[in-house]
């Protein structure tokens, strides 16, 4: 069978079709430095898993990784990465944690900007 559009066309299900048009998840908003890690636990309630859910949860359950790095390895759109992201959490599929800075780097980036 051949393709009938080539890879410059783009994909053929908009983003947001991906996530039934919805521009919010249930949850907070979620910072994009925030860290997202697999909890490993099966599905619950029904829910199952689309090809982009499953993408995430392989990307997390390595290693945790920021929502800004999901988004960039998915190649999708932010706020549609923070959609699929809200369902996960829903379904306590993953954990998000709150990305906190130390008392040195605050003083180093304090440093820095006085040294411009």
């Amino acid at each position: 069978m051949t393709r009938w559009m080539d890879e410059e066309a783009g994909p053929v299900v908009r983003p947001f079709a991906l996530i039934g048009g919805r521009t919010r998840s249930s949850g907070d908003t979620l910072d994009l430095v925030a860290m997202v890690t697999a909890t490993g636990s099966a599905p619950s309630g029904g829910f199952v898993p689309g090809p982009e859910h499953q993408r995430i949860l392989s990307l997390v359950a390595v290693e945790a990784t920021s929502v800004a790095d999901i988004a960039s390895d998915l190649d999708l759109p932010l706020g549609v990465v923070r959609v699929l992201l809200g369902d996960l959490k829903d379904h306590k599929l993953i954990s998000i944690g709150r990305a906190s800075a130390s008392e040195r780097i605050l003083k180093e980036v304090i440093n820095g900007l006085r040294a411009l």
